[in-house]
């Protein structure tokens, strides 16, 4: 029966929204993303009047669409934090052996990172190589074993073992310094393998100058005392390695096949002194309700979130510095808000309410959503599912999709519904080792038990589409240059919204709650 009257609703849906061809529907969802990402906006960094700016256009859109607050504060969950500002020129690094001293440029060779807590001021420890990083003994891996941890620099390398899902590595990185730090570890050295880059070194160097957060609330905090973190310079990898008797290119190739690599204690200690500064700050979540049409499931909400905040004004390239963030995250503010508008005038309506959460800090780690997804405007309890979006990359046809997580939950079932029906069949995730199901706001609501989505256009590696998004990674991601001038085709963006909005109402109207599948690791939270 769910089936057959998702199929009426459908139907219904897609009438309701006949009166606009895709490319009219595009062209209203590019106006919301010039409106948030003009050069006006300065890249709406994270409590920047830029962002406040930016808040202020999205807040208007929920008025203008009948969206109510959801909660006692308006539409704004301010969130505390405080910034974190690294100083390079102040900073140093060196690794230190048998043969002296070797120094690292800050932040040529050595990026140090400012978020999850304070930096410490100073660091001389031993090194250990922890291959994957991935403590995962429940799973039968774990890197970690038999290695001592305590007072150590542990340094990991990018990918994992083919023998575990993209999923379960994802969750064990996003858990990685807290373990450490409660195993006594004093920092994290993060490795990239030179064929698994995604941003090249230059520009990783161009974004180390933008402050960090972390939260006032120090029990919200990934680590509880001052941890070090830190980025090295792939080309030069090989020089944390010098006498430890491994071939690091021989791990690298390793690596690389998704095959097993050791775990080893290096020879050489890092010596560092870190210097920043700190400044309270605050910015707000955007919190809206389109209330539910059925007396009885109006008490649940299904969440659909997408975060506003992006770079600001960073170190120019080419002479631009203003870090725009159409597609990394305009893009998606545009969609909830078209996806909402469709909603509200589609015949069919959500029995459940639909929650509207474009939060704040997500570049800075997804701290707007954590905060959000831990205490809620409404009773946690009553949020069954989060359908989250971000960068979904409108730049080459839309022909199949890739809801992230799809495998885990019964919102995969939901999704492959709405597939069949609209014919966009599903395609699994490309690149599992991108840590992709972790890098978004869907995962603070993971972590709370929430079954969540994520969505993506689809495409199989090797392909033409992967040459595009490869290339925009490279090229664009996280730069100047992700703004209103590039390449985009609103019609094939106003397609997937129309699949997310179907997706919505079906969740929104399905006759149970969305559950965690009986064999994913993500059961773990629910509550």
């Amino acid at each position: 029966m769910r089936g057959l009257s998702f199929g009426i609703s459908l139907i219904a849906l897609m009438a309701g929204s006949a009166a606009l061809a895709a490319g009219d529907k595009g062209a209203r969802w590019w106006a919301h993303v010039e409106a948030l990402a003009n050069d006006a906006m300065e890249g709406r960094g994270t409590g920047t009047p830029g962002y406040d700016r930016a808040a202020d256009y999205v807040i208007g859109q929920f008025k203008a669409m009948g969206l109510k607050p959801a909660g006692t504060q308006g539409y704004r969950q301010p969130v505390a934090f405080v910034e974190q500002r690294i100083l390079s020129d102040k900073s140093s690094a060196a690794l230190v052996g048998p043969q002296g001293e070797v120094p690292l440029a800050v932040p040529g060779d050595l990026i140090f990172g400012g978020g999850g807590g304070p930096v410490p001021e100073s660091v001389d420890a031993p090194m250990v190589f922890a291959g994957y990083g991935l403590h995962l003994p429940e799973a039968g891996h774990d890197d970690f074993a038999g290695l001592d941890l305590k007072g150590k620099i542990v340094v990991v390398l990018s990918g994992g073992p083919a023998t575990l899902s993209g999923a379960l590595k994802s969750h064990a990185r996003s858990e990685r310094s807290h373990w450490l730090a409660e195993q006594g570890a004093l920092g994290l050295i993060t490795l990239v393998t030179p064929r698994q880059v995604e941003i090249p070194w230059v520009r990783r160097i161009a974004l180390s100058g933008a402050p960090a957060l972390y939260y006032s609330d120090v029990s919200l905090r990934d680590t509880q005392t001052p941890f070090l973190s830190a980025q090295l310079d792939p080309a030069k990898s090989d020089m944390l390695f010098a006498g430890s008797g491994q071939d690091f290119a021989a791990i690298v190739a390793a690596a690389d096949a998704s095959a097993p690599v050791p775990s080893f204690p290096l020879a050489l200690r890092l010596k560092a002194q870190v210097s920043a500064t700190r400044a309270d700050l605050s910015s707000p979540n955007l919190i809206a309700v389109l209330p539910g049409s059925d007396p009885k499931l109006r008490q649940e909400y299904v969440v659909l979130s997408a975060h506003l905040d992006g770079y600001g004004v960073g170190t120019p390239i080419k002479g631009d510095a203003i870090y725009n963030g159409a597609l990394d995250n305009a893009s998606g503010v545009a969609s909830l808000l078209e996806i909402g508008r469709a909603l509200k005038a589609g015949k069919v309506k959500p029995k459940r309410s639909i929650l509207f959460a474009i939060v704040t800090a997500e570049e800075k780690g997804l701290l707007g959503s954590r905060y959000f997804a831990r205490r809620p405007t409404v009773p946690q309890k009553s949020i069954i599912a989060d359908l989250n979006f971000d960068m979904a990359l409108p730049i080459f046809p839309l022909t199949s999709v890739t809801p992230i997580g799809y495998d885990q939950s019964s919102l995969g079932k939901d999704a492959e519904a709405v597939s069949a029906a609209m014919n966009l069949p599903i395609t699994p995730d490309p690149f599992p080792d991108r840590n992709v199901f972790i890098r978004s706001d869907q995962y603070a609501f993971i972590r709370e038990g929430i079954p969540a989505l994520f969505f993506k256009y689809g495409f199989k590696a090797g392909t033409p589409e992967a040459t595009v998004e490869k290339a925009w990674r490279a090229n664009i991601y996280h730069s100047p240059f992700d703004d209103l001038n590039q390449p985009v085709m609103p019609a094939e963006s106003a397609k997937l919204n129309d699949y997310v909005t179907a997706v919505t109402l079906r969740v929104a109207n399905g006759a149970a709650r969305p559950t965690w599948n009986a064999d994913s690791f993500f059961r773990r939270f629910a509550k």
